[in-house]
């Protein structure tokens, strides 16, 4: 992608339009990083660029954006030209786009100085107008110009703040950090969407824990995830959690996510106990959470909904809080009911829950190692044999289908997982003895 960033800005220059990768990718490149993308900023108009490539897609074109495709299809560089923003009604985009001749102007309406640095890759040389280079090397993070206007104008900076002081382990400014304090309350108008698409990367870009502090620092935390906030001050049993409460419970599993991490696992982990807080009491021999389970699969659920979570990733998160105290019991349970626990969709990520609730509280890691041991032991054909009876013979021994049906073959299913029923034969027989016409 950089290749094909670079021949735009060359094609660009070429025709007399000042031109310069900006932004994220400037950053990365002088931390050392290898950038997601690339993006270009230019004096040529949306119409200009349009006539110097051969396919462009002008979706943002109302605010001086164009995508400018590779050759090939495989790659998309965004092009937006030098502009000042006028107005922000709606706190999140502008009313209106001025088109300027000015790279310094460009830059300053950006959000914050480490994303407002200016590179001309044909000469290798970057263009800081904002002190940008000056909070990298401080590891500061710093709106451009005044904090509160900055935020004012796009509520969503809010948590990109958040975000990328946690990603980079930066400091945020005191003067930035006390506009979002202010202004956190203001974070409900942007989408739901967005702010999903913000906690998810906070989530999975390896500093979890950093970034959920932040957010409970700058005051945003209630404001997006009230439930996870309520978990600060809920105590719990120290002979079970000597790490204290639910809050630094959940922090721990965080600062523990595997990396690569899955959506999925990292909500998992976030919400595993988010039923525990309504469920507080002091009984006579300890602290308990009775019903912490099911009360939280209920309030995981309507976050999915907040959050507009797609069916799948809503079904695994709370798949996993649903299943994630039943890992005591795996040493006792029978064998066809063990063995349907490890056939869980993606059981992967429930034993790799169970091992980071594990560390974050008493750190054994027994029932962990003999799931992990199970799985490695047990073939997949051995989890899910194919079935001894189906239904169509039971209606040949004269059963009439029904709701009996289901509970005569997930009695033939547990009888086999158990060991006890080999061969359709003994199967059969076994069902006559078992459920009686």
């Amino acid at each position: 992608m950089k290749a094909h960033a670079i021949s735009i800005i060359r094609t660009l220059r070429e025709a007399g339009y000042p031109s310069y990768l900006v932004g994220g990718c400037v950053r990365d490149v002088i931390l050392g990083r290898e950038p997601a993308d690339y993006d270009v900023t230019t004096r040529a108009t949306p119409e200009e660029v349009m006539s110097l490539f051969p396919e462009t897609y002008a979706v943002g074109a109302q605010f001086g954006v164009v995508l400018v495709p590779s050759p090939d299809k495989a790659l998309t560089v965004e092009v937006a030209t030098f502009r000042r923003d006028e107005g922000y009604s709606d706190g999140r985009r502008p009313d209106s786009v001025i088109y300027s001749q000015d790279a310094r102007e460009d830059v300053e309406r950006r959000d914050f100085t480490i994303n407002g640095l200016l590179l001309d890759p044909l000469n290798n040389e970057v263009l800081d107008y904002v002190g940008g280079r000056r909070d990298i090397e401080a590891r500061i993070l710093r709106t451009i110009g005044d904090p509160e206007r900055r935020f004012t104008e796009d509520k969503l900076r809010l948590l990109r703040a958040v975000r990328f002081a946690a990603r980079f382990g930066y400091e945020i400014e005191p003067a930035t950090f006390s506009a979002i304090r202010k202004l956190a309350p203001q974070i409900h108008q942007v989408s739901r969407e967005r702010v999903a698409d913000e906690l998810n990367k906070m989530l999975t870009e390896g500093r979890a824990r950093q970034a959920f502090e932040l957010l409970d620092a700058t005051h945003l935390l209630p404001e997006v995830l009230p439930e996870i906030s309520a978990m600060k001050g809920v105590a719990q049993p120290p002979q079970y959690h000597p790490e204290g409460d639910v809050w630094q419970h959940t922090l721990l599993l965080l600062e523990n996510l595997p990396q690569p991490c899955s959506l999925t696992q990292a909500w998992g982990a976030l919400l595993h106990d988010v039923g525990k807080p309504p469920t507080f009491r002091v009984a006579p021999d300890r602290i308990r959470f009775d019903g912490h389970v099911e009360v939280g699969v209920k309030m995981a659920e309507e976050i999915c909904r907040r959050l507009r979570f797609s069916n799948a990733d809503a079904e695994q998160v709370l798949a996993l809080i649903q299943q994630h105290m039943r890992f005591g019991d795996l040493q006792r349970m029978k064998e066809s009911t063990l063995k349907k626990f490890l056939r869980l969709p993606k059981i992967e990520e429930h034993i790799e829950q169970h091992r980071l609730d594990c560390l974050a509280s008493h750190g054994d890691l027994t029932l962990y190692e003999f799931a992990r041991k199970r799985m490695a032991e047990t073939p997949p054909e051995v989890l899910r044999p194919s079935p001894l009876v189906a239904g169509g013979d039971l209606i040949v021994q004269g059963y009439t289908p029904g709701p009996r049906f289901k509970e005569i073959l997930t009695a033939v299913e547990d009888a086999q997982l158990d060991g006890r029923l080999q061969s359709r034969e003994q199967a059969l027989a076994w069902v006559r003895q078992e459920f009686p016409l």
